[in-house]
């Protein structure tokens, strides 16, 4: 009896994340095939033929926002790895645009998100670092402080 106990526990916290990374590699698969319509958007471009590329040009279209769609039911699943909570710092919000330089408290290592694959970002390069600015994230050269990339309301 102890055996179906401990087994039936051992199922309950390995299914749902097998549920998850199922749904997180659909994401990736609808990715991947917007990106093969929009090379056969640009096939039917060079033919000339415009019904095709009218219609392709809606295929596109509807798969980007089912795609938008589907990241953001993902989202709003995953709520305690997205969530924007109570989120303080020593100093104002200010909505920062790529190009602008930040000063080094705005970017220190207090603010830098450790593991971005959890938060699916992208891996920073060299001398790169993603940073929380209240629920934004900010992708910062941390040696010469200009801001890179912008993601507005990532955290809500």
């Amino acid at each position: 009896m102890r055996k179906f106990v401990i087994l039936g526990l051992i199922a309950a916290t390995a299914v749902p994340g097998i549920a998850t990374a199922q749904s997180a590699a659909e994401l990736r698969h609808d990715r991947r095939e917007i990106r093969e319509e929009r090379r056969d958007l640009r096939h039917a471009q060079r033919q000339g033929d415009r019904r095709d590329v009218r219609d392709a040009r809606r295929d596109v279209r509807d798969a980007r926002q089912e795609y938008r769609e589907d990241w953001r039911d993902y989202r709003r699943t995953h709520r305690d790895v997205y969530r924007g909570g109570n989120w303080r710092a020593p100093f104002r919000y200010s909505r920062w645009n790529v190009g602008a330089q930040l000063r080094p408290t705005y970017y220190n290592s207090r603010y830098y998100i450790n593991d971005p694959y959890r938060y699916r970002l992208p891996r920073p390069g060299n001398n790169l670092r993603w940073v929380r600015h209240y629920n934004d994230v900010l992708l910062v050269n941390i040696r010469t402080g200009r801001v890179v990339q912008v993601h507005r309301d990532f955290f809500w």
